[in-house]
């Protein structure tokens, strides 16, 4: 590892040289949020249906007293539904000084990228993602999106989406 560090002038270790991610799933795609739009992931939640709430919002669920817009990434991103009774996880955000719960299959781990290696998005990336994604990093046989957390939220698209 000091081999490594040897080859690199000290003044190249900028805060910008890394970037970190909370990696989640989403249908079997693996994914990241900049962990710094993250404030919260909480295991499976009880969540409460809104009435003629777009389809992508799940419900709403309380969080230490504050209540928090759950939101389907599987239907936001026009996925297939999972399976009746499978649990979810949530990574909480804020956005405009509300609080958001990403509906995800799975959350994993935190991951440092050099930010050398992050790619616009590939034109093989379908739409749907596209959308929603800031770029991609080419990991060890999988490609991690890069979740553009405000696009994800942008209310004006979430009626466009349920129209489609």
């Amino acid at each position: 590892m000091s081999a490594v560090l040897d080859h690199a002038p000290a003044e190249t270790h900028a805060p910008e040289a890394e970037q970190q991610f909370v990696t989640l799933t989403v249908a079997g795609q693996l994914c990241g949020i900049p962990v710094l739009s993250v404030r919260d992931v909480l295991a499976h939640q009880a969540i409460a249906r809104i009435p003629l709430a777009p389809p992508e919002i799940a419900g709403s669920l309380n969080l230490r007293g504050r209540i928090v817009t759950a939101v389907d990434l599987r239907r936001r991103l026009r996925l297939p539904q999972a399976a009746p009774g499978t649990p979810r996880m949530s990574v909480v955000t804020e956005q405009g000084g509300e609080l958001y719960a990403l509906l995800v299959d799975q959350v994993a781990e935190v991951m440092n990228l050099p930010a050398s290696a992050f790619e616009r998005n590939p034109p093989t990336l379908p739409a749907e993602w596209a959308e929603h994604s800031r770029g991609v990093y080419r990991l060890e046989g999988r490609l991690l999106v890069v979740l553009d957390v405000p696009r994800l939220l942008a209310i004006e698209s979430f009626a466009k989406a349920g129209a489609g």
